[in-house]
This record gives structure tokens, C-alpha cells and sequence, in this order.
């Protein structure tokens, strides 16, 4: 990728004016405060570890060089910023990006796993729309963001394949998230997003895994998946639709690559409550049974349980998911709970919740676990059974949960992941070809219309085919392959989804670059979707 002093040039080339066909190559970062609890800040001391400048983002000019021995102080004030530099001089800015060219970019008493807080890249700060504060943004390369994030995301000691398999689901998780709550920026730095904790986090071997995965994507028919992750499935996956909802809707409209998967062949789905039963109440082996989380227990005597799921009640109630809305906010003398509707990993789906003053549905497994809190904590996950014991009137006593999995359970389990690569040898394009259903492993599919589009892959196998869509749109496609021009016919093949056209010759081991040029020498108009498939040469794995 280039020297550190050449990638910083960049930045400031590529805040200035972005490319299209590069802009999946760059990740604006929203970066919290050391609680990880907001955006949003009016005061911050910023330094560099070498010589910095400002630049104006409105004229794009630099306005301030400064030596590595001197810090900056920047205020919100009503309309503007106040940007003190080292008490020598005072700016008024709109909107400004901080870089340094041979460094990095530090806050002041941010500190990241114990250590202050530095950053590859540019630091922009802009506004917020109310004009209380200011965001931070981070802009950086997607290689160096990846970094910073993988392993923040998953122990280091879960091994290479594992790390490459999350380092994968992480770049899909940026250039195909499931919403953008900031139109300033695509991720924030916490679990809101993905945890990214910048350069003084990296690790040698997650480095090694996000630089051998250069360029590749999981995709489906065409398409970047939702590459959701959790810690720990319990040893069963659950489908997207059972997990999640589209706005108010649940069950969500289901996605046929995040479906529900046991680890072993010998698990049967776990709809009917005897089978969540006996699988919850036992320790199978399973793919990420070396998880604290793999099975665990929650108890309350009754005064506990009601005490505990009032807490958060009247936010709760507020996204509709619990009907009808408790009176008052507040729910007491429990009669009964009821597990009304489960996934086929046994995950609750919805729950009833009976009082001496009505029943109440409580549906959504993230809105389940957060309202059955435990000692003020939400439960691990949504997938468990629970045993009531009653007094000799009838009267509950006490409440025990016994249940499996950390997190919501879609996607790929990181335990999971883990003991796949490092307990069964398995590849990352076997991990994640069994996490995620009928996936390809390969480039970003592009559309190809007027400008060329230009990608950098790494694999490890002299091994690909470009994989053409709608190729009846256009008669042939230059594509140049590590400096070798290629064009490939599109004739042919009319009741064909896909035109698959094989380059392994072409191919080296370690990184590689493609460039798709626009069809028929960009006379035609039209436009076809193409991309790198690189997983071909590992079937992908089968549970056994």
C-alpha cells in the first residue's frame, strides 16, 4: 500500500476530492468520548506524534503548519470553532481537517484499552446540525481502519483464519451496514457500530490477517451481504427475520444468506419448547462451546424480577414491541411467563408476561433480553428456558433462566469462528461459507458504466474468475489484470444469469489489482455489474 508518508499525502488528496470508483476505499469514523456514550463534543486538546497542519475545508487550503511540540485547542463556540494553537495564536473556522503527513493524530485524554487514543488518517470537524457541538471524524484508509477494528472485535488468540474470517465481516459491516444513524459519517468507534480503537490497538497478526484480505467481500448473487456477527450462537444460528425487525415490522423480511444453522448435523430445530428444553439444559458439542457464554444461568426471586424488568419498561415500551403498553410504566404482581414463540434455534421470540392487571406481549429478542434484566444487566441472549417455582398457593418464588449464547445469534458466532480455524483447521473461506449461506467470496461488485473502476485484492491462490451480470447489456469488457489487458466477449449464453470468464493465469500470489473499464471501449451506454470471484477453490463448509 505504500509508505505511511505517502498514505498521509493521500488523505489530504483524497478529502479534497474523492473519486467514485475509490470512495469504498475510504471510512469516515465518528469518534465518542471515553465513556463511548456520544458523538458529540465542545471541547478537545488535539496532537500529532510528528509536524501537522490545518487545512479549511471550505477553500481547501492549508491555513496552519505546526510543529509536533505544539498542541491545539479547539472550542465550540455559537458559530464557529476557536482553534488555539498552543496559546500563540487563535482561529476562527467553519469546518477544518487536522493531518500530519509523516504521524499520527492524537486527542488529548482519549484513551482506547488503557492507551491514549491515536489515529492514521485525517481528523475533519464539522458541526452538528443543531450547532451544540461538533462531530470528530476520523477519515481514513479502510485498510488501516480495519486495524484498528478487528482485533478489538475478536481475541487475537482465536488465530489467523478466524481473524481473517472477521476482518472480512467487519469490511462488509462499513460498505453494507444495516442503517447510517450519522449522514456525517459512516461508523461511529463503539459497539454501536464496531468497535475501532485506533493505531495503538493493532496487534502483528490481526495486521497480517486485514493485509492477506485485502480488496475481498462477502457477497450474494451479486450483492454485498449484512454481515452480522455475534459472540457466541450457542452452537445454532438463527434466521435474520426471527432476530431482527424492517422499522416496526416483526418478524423482519427474511434474508436468505443469514439463516438459521446448527453446528452439527444431529441438532434439530428448537421451536418446540421441549427441544429448546433439553438443548438449553445440556452442553453439546458445538463450534463455540469454549465460550464463558456457551451456557449460563439467571436467577430472581419474584420481588427481584419485578424490580428488575421495570427499569427499563418505559423506553422499552416506547418502540411498540411490548403490547399493550403497561399502565403507568409499570408492571407488577406477576402471575405467570410464558414463552409464547421461539426460532429454530430456540431464540424467544415472543414472551407473555401475566399480571393480577393483563398480559403483556413482549416481542423481539433484543427488547426480550434487555427488558428481562438480571441484577441490572440484560440478559445474554434471547435463547433460554425458564423454571418457575411456586410457593403452595401458587404464588411464583423464584425465577431461573438457563439459556445459551451471547449476543443476537445471526451471522457468524466469533467463538464459533475461533474454534473453527484453530480446533478444526478450517479456512476463513470456510468459516464464513458456513456462517453465511450461499455466499462468494471475492471483489465488490461494480457497476461499470462510464469510468473505469479500479480494485486491489490480496489471495493467497493463483485462482479467480470475473463474474459478469446483466453481460447482455454489452458485447465485450476490457479488463486489465495486473497491467494486462484483457477483452472478453459477452456473446452467447442468453439463458445464463452470470457471464464467468476465468483469469487464474493471470493471477499472482499476494496482491493484485483489476481494472473493469467501461463496456464496448464506453460507446454503448449500457452498464454491467462485475466482479472478482476468489472462492473457488474451497468448498464451503458442511456441518458435520
Amino acid at each position: 500500500m505504500g509508505t505511511k508518508i505517502v498514505r498521509s499525502l493521500l488523505y489530504l488528496v483524497l478529502f479534497f476530492l474523492i473519486p467514485a470508483a475509490f470512495a469504498e476505499d475510504i471510512v469516515r469514523v465518528g469518534i465518542t468520548d471515553n465513556n463511548f456514550q456520544s458523538v458529540k463534543h465542545s471541547d478537545v486538546i488535539m496532537y500529532a506524534t510528528d509536524d501537522y497542519m490545518i487545512c479549511d475545508k471550505a477553500t481547501k487550503r492549508i491555513i496552519a503548519k505546526i510543529p509536533a511540540s505544539k498542541i491545539l485547542r479547539v472550542t465550540h463556540e455559537e458559530d464557529s470553532f476557536l482553534v488555539n494553537i498552543d496559546n500563540e495564536k487563535t482561529l476562527g473556522l467553519q469546518s477544518f481537517v487536522v493531518v500530519s503527513e509523516k504521524g499520527l493524530i492524537g486527542i488529548d485524554g482519549l484513551k482506547r484499552k488503557g492507551k491514549p487514543a491515536v489515529y492514521h488518517g485525517a481528523m475533519e470537524f464539522c458541526r452538528t446540525k443543531q450547532k451544540d457541538g461538533f462531530y470528530i471524524i476520523n477519515i481514513i484508509e479502510m485498510q488501516d481502519y480495519l486495524k484498528g477494528v478487528v482485533p478489538n472485535e475478536m481475541p487475537v488468540r482465536f488465530g489467523l483464519e478466524a481473524l481473517k474470517a472477521q476482518t472480512i465481516a467487519a469490511r462488509n459491516y462499513v460498505l453494507a451496514p444495516r442503517c447510517k444513524a450519522y449522514e456525517e459519517f459512516d461508523v461511529v468507534d463503539s459497539v454501536a457500530s464496531q468497535v475501532y480503537f485506533g493505531a495503538n490497538t493493532e496487534e502483528e497478526i490481526s495486521n497480517q490477517a486485514v493485509e492477506e484480505t485485502e480488496g475481498q467481500v462477502a457477497s450474494y448473487k451479486g450483492e454485498l451481504i449484512l454481515a452480522l456477527y455475534s459472540s457466541t450462537a450457542g452452537g445454532y444460528t438463527e434466521s435474520y427475520a426471527n432476530s431482527f425487525s424492517d422499522k416496526y415490522q416483526f418478524p423482519a423480511e427474511q434474508k436468505p444468506y443469514l439463516v438459521a444453522k446448527p453446528d452439527m448435523l444431529s441438532f434439530i430445530p428448537m421451536t418446540k419448547e421441549e427441544n429448546a428444553r433439553a438443548f438449553y439444559t445440556s452442553i453439546p458439542s458445538a463450534y463455540d462451546m469454549d465460550s464463558p457464554y456457551y451456557r449460563w444461568k439467571r436467577t430472581w426471586t419474584l420481588e427481584e424480577f419485578e424490580t428488575d424488568i421495570n427499569m427499563n419498561l418505559k423506553s422499552l415500551a416506547q418502540t411498540g414491541f411490548i403490547t399493550p403498553p403497561p399502565q403507568d410504566n409499570f408492571i407488577y404482581k406477576v402471575k405467570d411467563i410464558k414463552v409464547v414463540k421461539r426460532g429454530e434455534s430456540g431464540k424467544i421470540m415472543e414472551i407473555e408476561i401475566d399480571t393480577e392487571r393483563g398480559n403483556y406481549l413482549v416481542r423481539k429478542e433484543l427488547i426480550i433480553r434487555r427488558l428481562l434484566l438480571n441484577r441490572g444487566k440484560a440478559l445474554p441472549s434471547a435463547n433460554f428456558v425458564l423454571d418457575i417455582e411456586r410457593d403452595e398457593a401458587g404464588n411464583i418464588t423464584n425465577i431461573t433462566a438457563s439459556g445459551g449464547g451471547f449476543g443476537h445469534g445471526v451471522g457468524m458466532s466469533q467463538y464459533g469462528a475461533g474454534f473453527m480455524g484453530t480446533k478444526l483447521n478450517k479456512s476463513y473461506k470456510d468459516i464464513l461459507k458456513h456462517y453465511y449461506t450461499g455466499i462468494t467470496i471475492g471483489t465488490t461488485p461494480a457497476v461499470i458504466k462510464e469510468v473505469p473502476v479500479k480494485q486491489k485484492f490480496y489471495t493467497p491462490e493463483k485462482r479467480g474468475f470475473v463474474v459478469i451480470d446483466n453481460y447482455q447489456n454489452a458485447k465485450m469488457l476490457p479488463v486489465r489484470i495486473n497491467g494486462l489487458l484483457l477483452e472478453i466477449g459477452l456473446g452467447g449464453g442468453f439463458l445464463q444469469k452470470n457471464f464467468e470468464y476465468d483469469i487464474s493465469k493471470h493471477l499472482q500470489k499476494g496482491e493484485n489489482e483489476v481494472i473493469f473499464y467501461p463496456p464496448d471501449r464506453g460507446n454503448s451506454g449500457k452498464e454491467i455489474k462485475a466482479f472478482i470471484d476468489l472462492g473457488r477453490d474451497e468448498e464451503s463448509d458442511d456441518t458435520k
